[in-house]
């Protein structure tokens, strides 16, 4: 009969995703992984495979608590114009209040993903491309209901945005102050308003 775990999964994938966060996939070795997760390397195989399957666990779990859940939440909460800006609005409290300054665990995927390495390279493509389509989306949502200038191209201020989005999260490491991050996003989003009849 096989031996019950003696652990909880999910704490032990969390102190994981905590040390992949403040590293990164190719500086956090398996013996920090095994003494941040309290678990032995045996241990740590057995329940989560090799260190890059864990790693990907993680990034998992890290995107459905954050990126998606609150692409989720706000798309179905909020008028468009409201969603974009509390988008942003949220990504530089989480900026400005993590005390490690650790940036977006996506982007700094993106940012440590070597040229050898093309299937993590993917993983994380898909994840920008899905939030660069939820800001597509969302223009378009604020043009119908005349929220957002219709004269815009969805698809070039949505590329514009995910620039920002990326820009934004790389600061916030090594720039973590509120007033400067306000100032990157304030222009791009007041680009979005919808302008008077009559104006250029």
């Amino acid at each position: 009969m096989a031996r019950p775990r003696q652990f909880d999964a999910q704490t032990a994938l969390s102190a994981a995703q905590d040390a992949f966060w403040a590293k990164g996939y190719n500086a956090t070795s398996t013996r920090e992984l095994t003494q941040a997760m309290g678990l032995t390397q045996p241990s740590l195989y057995n329940a989560f495979g090799d260190k890059r399957t864990l790693f990907l666990q993680a990034l998992e779990d890290y995107l459905n608590h954050t990126l998606r859940e609150r692409i989720a939440r706000l798309e179905g909460t909020l008028p468009p114009a409201q969603a974009l800006e509390a988008f942003f609005a949220e990504s530089i409290e989480r900026g400005v209040s993590d005390p490690q300054h650790r940036g977006c665990m996506l982007i700094n995927t993106a940012l440590d993903a070597s040229a050898d390495d093309p299937e993590l390279a993917a993983i994380v493509a898909e994840e920008l491309t899905t939030l660069g389509h939820f800001f597509e989306r969302t223009i378009r949502a604020g043009q119908a209901d005349g929220t957002v200038d219709p004269t815009l191209a969805a698809r070039d201020v949505s590329a514009t945005l995910l620039s920002v989005q990326i820009g934004l999260r790389v600061m916030s490491r090594v720039m973590p102050d509120r007033a400067l991050l306000e100032a990157s996003v304030r222009p791009v989003l007041a680009l979005l308003e919808r302008k008077p009849r009559g104006t250029t």
